[in-house]
């Protein structure tokens, strides 16, 4: 918004010190128009940078997904395949604690 107002400010200068002769209204209605192009770029650079950050945003959780999905599933065989341990693990150490027990 400075970078606008200091050009603005400076198309201002200019147009007024070289149209001396020129009348307030017509010094006026071309800074007015400046200020309405300026705008216009102004928001047009706007909406064309959102437009790429949406993409971008929009691409990223795509690969953020696909890689959540990834990691899900591995992490599920790993859950598994720990429990699997556990339960053998439990079978023999139940079987070592009764077989201790009962003499055998």
């Amino acid at each position: 918004m400075r970078i606008i107002m200091m050009g603005a400010v400076m198309a201002f200068l200019c147009v007024t010190t070289v149209s001396a002769d020129n009348s307030v209204k017509e010094t006026g209605k071309e800074v007015g128009q400046a200020f309405k192009k300026a705008g216009k770029e102004t928001g047009h650079a706007f909406k064309e940078g959102g437009k790429e950050v949406g993409h971008a945003f929009k691409e990223g959780g795509k690969e953020v997904g696909q890689e959540s999905r990834v990691v899900g599933k591995e992490a599920k065989k790993t859950g598994r395949t720990v429990g699997e341990w556990f339960r053998d693990a439990g079978k023999k150490t139940g079987a070592g604690f009764r077989d201790f027990f009962t003499g055998k």
